[in-house]
């Protein structure tokens, strides 16, 4: 369903018809009136899911749209991201979601009317991308506990109507009761490294990992992966490892990896297991392996608060 109001400037708006509480409709209305307000048409359409939001994003690429914005949680401004970068379209977003790590990481409102405004008078930041064999990433990317936690959350959601963050605790607590472990081998700058572990986390730039700052980044115009890997510890040594965090000291941690390059294959020791389940922004996909990872730099151009503090290119 698209939306269109009269005005002057036109960019596209693209909604997850779940964001916002549901109200998608009201959502929408707010959405043209935030932008009439500086004079700005603002084309909406609804989609139902990623599949919809990338079409739509496809489109409006195609169309040489000036400006494509994506309206949802994190999951969804990748879907939207996906097709804008590399392209000659700038980026917006107004943050529906719950988290919004994107959205913070580039200093961008979560009011709605504030996100609007930084789309309608911000200035264009170009930044970084990531992809996994073709898939692209804005945030991050991880194997092992996290993709299990997903996909068990997912089910309950669907199967058993409990909501979001009760369906995470329990699948949460049903990965830790498993604890499986991958065995990997990851090659970095041709150096080849194996390891035992419940995890993998890839990131789009360096995430902060200690103290209050912890899942944060500085910077996302580094042009860098960021590789965290937890090895030969078991239920006890990850905590040991969140009280690392805490204090932070886990850069000291014996069992914890952390790693910045431009470009990592990892693959499974087993030749039966070429298939993983894979996160990338909170979304979660089977993959052949190898998995190979790769930055993208410089090729996204982003709206962002006029005054952030945010360096880069526009």
């Amino acid at each position: 369903m698209t939306v269109k109001p009269e005005s002057s400037r036109s960019i596209a708006v693209i909604i997850n018809v779940h964001a916002g509480g549901g109200h998608a409709q009201e959502l929408a209305q707010r959405v043209i009136d935030g932008f009439r307000h500086y004079d700005i048409q603002a084309h909406v359409t609804l989609a139902e899911d990623g599949a919809q939001l990338i079409s739509a994003a496809g489109n409006a690429v195609r169309q040489g749209t000036e400006i494509i914005v994506a309206g949802g949680g994190d999951g969804s401004v990748n879907a939207v991201a996906s097709m804008v970068a590399g392209s000659k379209s700038l980026f917006g977003v107004l943050p529906l979601g719950t988290l919004n790590h994107f959205a913070k990481d580039l200093q961008i409102p979560l009011v709605l009317e504030d996100a609007i405004r930084t789309v309608a008078q911000g200035r264009a930041l170009t930044i970084d991308t990531a992809e996994v064999n073709g898939t692209l990433f804005i945030n991050n990317s991880s194997l092992g506990l996290y993709p299990d936690i997903v996909r068990d959350r997912e089910k309950q959601q669907s199967r058993l109507g409990r909501g979001k963050w009760l369906a995470f605790c329990r699948a949460a607590m049903e990965a830790l009761r498993r604890y499986p472990f991958l065995d990997v081998r990851l090659r970095i700058d041709d150096v080849e490294h194996r390891r035992r572990t419940p995890f993998v986390f890839i990131g789009n730039n360096e995430y902060l990992m200690n103290g209050l700052n912890i899942g944060t980044r500085k910077s996302l115009t580094d042009g860098k992966l960021s590789l965290y890997v937890c090895h030969r510890t078991g239920r006890l040594g990850l905590l040991r490892l969140a009280l690392h965090a805490l204090f932070g000291t886990l850069k000291e941690a014996r069992d914890f990896d952390i790693l910045g390059t431009t470009e990592i294959e990892i693959e499974t020791h087993h030749r039966r297991a070429k298939r993983l389940r894979v996160a990338t922004d909170g979304e979660v996909n089977i993959m052949q392996t190898p998995l190979r990872y790769r930055i993208r730099p410089a090729s996204l151009r982003v709206m962002v608060p006029a005054d952030t503090s945010l360096a880069g290119e526009a």
